[in-house]
């Protein structure tokens, strides 16, 4: 199913924020280990790029491509192996990529992160689960397969990730802002892990915010920011928002 919104961002003001000329931008929400719902994805970009014909097309993705599914390798092969031909890609880091690599440094990050997803992604490229209220021994030993189960690649791929994005009148960030934080001192831990500070304000951030990692039912439109996790590992609707002009609009599985 195709489900398609229109509309325009702060209708209220005489100039709506638009992205560059000729470019046609896809931003897609948090994909928690859901390969088959990025596959579905990816296919009604591609048609709904054909029909558009715009000079530049970019897809931006906004991480947590990891952990609460039941396929996280194979989101990362999908994306390394199969990009969408003719965009320009540009892959975000979420606070679920941040914490894999903090524990494969400190296996005491384990214990939180077994708890939000991290059990699914262990589960996922073959490590034994610790058991619940383990030992730090037993944390450093689904560490140290973790560490030699892991494709390089993959690692290299989560390691790079960038935090932030621009085009136009809009910014891609994982979480959100910090109010009051000029765009160039923002903070990593916010940019990936911010969430009442930044989703019940009203401030100006300069751009309108494109954000992931807070779940809605549905895409989360205000003034200055949307929000568009809308919970794909579990709904099974994963959301993409489409910036061309001063229009928007949304794709979701």
């Amino acid at each position: 199913m195709i489900t398609r919104l229109i509309g325009r961002t702060r209708q209220q003001e005489s100039v709506a924020p638009e992205v560059p000329p000729g470019s046609r931008i896809y931003a897609v929400g948090d994909i928690h280990g859901r390969a088959d719902l990025l596959r579905q994805m990816h296919s009604l970009i591609h048609h709904d790029a054909y029909e558009r014909q715009a000079p530049r097309n970019v897809v931006v993705y906004l991480g947590d491509y990891i952990d609460r599914g039941d396929a996280s390798p194979a989101v990362i092969d999908l994306l390394l192996d199969e990009p969408l031909p003719g965009f320009q890609s540009v892959h975000l880091k979420g606070n679920h990529e941040d914490t894999l690599l903090a524990f494969l440094d400190d296996a005491a990050f384990g214990q939180g992160w077994l708890l939000y997803g991290g059990a699914e992604t262990l589960l996922s490229y073959g490590v034994r689960l610790p058991r619940p209220g383990s030992s730090a021994q037993e944390l450093e030993r689904a560490q140290a397969e973790l560490q030699a189960r892991l494709p390089p690649r993959h690692r290299r791929f989560m390691a790079e990730l960038r935090l932030t994005h621009e085009e136009g009148d809009y910014l891609f960030a994982h979480a959100g802002l910090r109010p009051g934080v000029p765009l160039e001192q923002q903070q990593a831990h916010d940019l990936l892990w911010i969430r009442d500070e930044f989703l019940l304000s009203d401030a100006e951030f300069g751009k309108i915010v494109v954000h992931g990692h807070t779940i809605t039912a549905r895409p989360d439109v205000q003034r200055n920011r949307i929000g568009i996790d809308t919970g794909a590992f579990a709904s099974g609707t994963l959301t993409c928002l489409v910036l061309e002009g001063a229009e928007w609009s949304f794709l979701q599985t």
